[in-house]
C-alpha cells in the first residue's frame, strides 16, 4: 500500500450509525490488561482479519468516485504558501535521569520518548520520502547520529508513514520492537529477534517501564491484499513512579479515549494527531481534526497535550499551518492552561515537571 492508497481507502462515515460504530460493543467486553513476555513468539494464530475492530465500514465505489471528482487530496497553492513558516526548532536532546520524562518531536508521529531511564521511539520515520507521497516539508528534527542508544520501538500500525522499513534497518536487530497483533512476522522477516506483538489491552514490561497497547479508531493496510490483516492502536508508557505518556498513533475521534483514560488513569501527557483531516467527509473516522484532538485529551484524562501528525508530510487537503492555528484556538476555548499545550516545533523538546 502506498500513502496515496491510505488516503483513498479509509473507512467512510455511515449515515445514522451510533458513535463507536462496528466496535461499539467492545466498550464493555474488553478484557482486563494482560502482561505478555518480551519477545514472546505466540503460537495461537491471530484472526485472519481484524475488520471486526473497525468503527466504520470501508468505503464503496461511490465514495471513491466522489473523491476523484473533488480532487481534494492535497492543498492548493494557497494552502502550501506557508510551508516556509512551519515550526522547525531542532536542538540537543535534554539531559534527563531515570526519574524524568522527556519528549522530542522528530516529526509526524515520530517521537523520542525518555521514560524510566529508557529511550523509546514511536513510529520512527527518518526517511525523507515515503512511498506514494511528496517528500517531507520539514526535515527530521533529530539527527539519527544524535540519538542515544534506542531501548525500544513502539509501532501503532502498518501504514507507510508510521512503519518505515528503511528507518528500522538502521537499528540493531536485537532492539526490542513492540507491535500490533499480526505484525511480528513482518519484523522477524527483517531480522529482528525481540519482537513483542500485542492485542488491545495487553502490555509488556521492559526495564521497569510498562508498555500497554490500547485501541484506536483506525485501520491497517500495506499492500493490495492485506486490508485489516494486522491490528492498529496506541500505546501507554508508564514508569515505576506512575508517570504516564499516551501515544495515540493514528486515530479518529470516538469512544475509546474515555475507556483508555479509565483503564490508565493519571496520564501526564497525550501525544495526539491533529492533521490529515480534510476533506472531513472522507477522513473523519480515521483522522481527528484539531478540535476533536483537544476533546480527546479531555476524554482520556490527560493533563497535557502535545500535537503531532501535521507539518511533516502533506497527506491531505487542509492548508499546512491550519492544524496549528486551530488546535491553539480549540485549547484556548477549552479553558485549559496555555502551558499545558505543548505545541512543539519539529525537533523541539519538553521535559515533564
Amino acid at each position: 500500500m502506498t500513502e496515496q492508497t491510505e488516503l483513498t481507502d479509509p473507512p467512510e462515515r455511515s449515515a445514522g450509525r451510533t458513535p463507536g460504530g462496528l466496535a461499539e460493543h467492545r466498550r464493555t467486553a474488553a478484557p482486563a490488561p494482560v502482561t505478555r513476555p518480551v519477545g514472546e513468539i505466540r503460537t495461537a494464530p491471530w484472526p485472519r482479519t481484524f475488520a471486526d475492530r473497525l468503527t466504520a465500514p470501508l468505503p464503496g465505489v461511490r465514495a471513491l468516485a466522489r473523491l476523484a471528482r473533488e480532487k481534494a487530496i492535497r492543498p492548493g497553492r494557497d494552502g502550501l504558501r506557508d510551508v516556509s513558516r512551519l515550526p522547525y526548532e531542532p536542538g540537543p536532546l535534554p539531559a534527563v535521569d531515570a526519574s524524568a520524562v522527556a519528549v522530542t518531536w522528530a516529526g509526524h508521529a515520530s517521537w523520542v520518548v525518555r521514560v524510566g531511564g529508557l529511550t523509546v521511539l514511536t513510529d520512527p520515520v527518518w526517511s525523507r520520502k515515503i512511498l506514494g507521497t511528496p517528500p517531507r516539508v520539514t526535515p527530521v528534527g533529530v539527527r539519527w547520529a544524535d540519538l542515544p542508544p534506542v531501548d525500544a520501538v513502539v509501532i501503532s500500525h502498518n501504514h507507510y508513514d508510521h512503519l518505515d522499513a528503511p528507518t528500522l534497518k538502521r537499528l540493531p536487530r536485537d532492539t526490542p520492537l513492540f507491535v500490533p497483533a499480526g505484525l511480528a512476522r513482518w519484523c522477524r522477516r527483517r531480522g529482528f529477534t525481540r519482537v513483542t506483538e500485542l492485542d488491545w489491552w495487553e502490555g509488556a514490561e521492559l526495564g521497569g517501564v510498562r508498555l500497554d497497547f490500547v485501541p484506536a479508531h483506525h485501520w491497517s493496510k500495506r499492500s493490495l491484499t492485506d486490508t485489516c490483516r494486522t491490528l492498529w492502536g496506541g500505546w501507554v508508557l508508564s514508569d515505576g513512579a506512575g508517570q504516564r505518556v499516551y501515544f495515540a498513533g493514528d486515530t479518529g475521534y470516538g469512544h475509546w479515549f474515555r475507556e483508555i483514560g479509565e483503564r490508565h488513569p493519571g496520564i501526564d501527557l497525550a501525544l495526539l494527531p491533529i492533521g490529515a483531516y480534510h476533506p472531513r467527509w472522507w477522513l473523519q473516522d480515521v483522522h481527528m481534526d484539531p478540535e476533536e484532538a483537544v476533546r480527546a485529551c479531555g476524554d482520556v484524562g490527560a493533563r497535557r497535550m502535545a500535537p503531532m501528525h501535521w507539518g511533516t508530510f502533506v497527506l491531505s487537503a487542509e492548508p499546512v499551518l491550519e492544524p496549528l492555528t486551530r488546535v491553539r484556538a480549540a485549547w484556548a476555548a477549552s479553558g485549559r492552561p496555555r502551558e499545558d499545550l505543548w505545541d512543539l516545533g519539529v525537533g523541539a523538546s519538553q521535559v515533564l515537571d
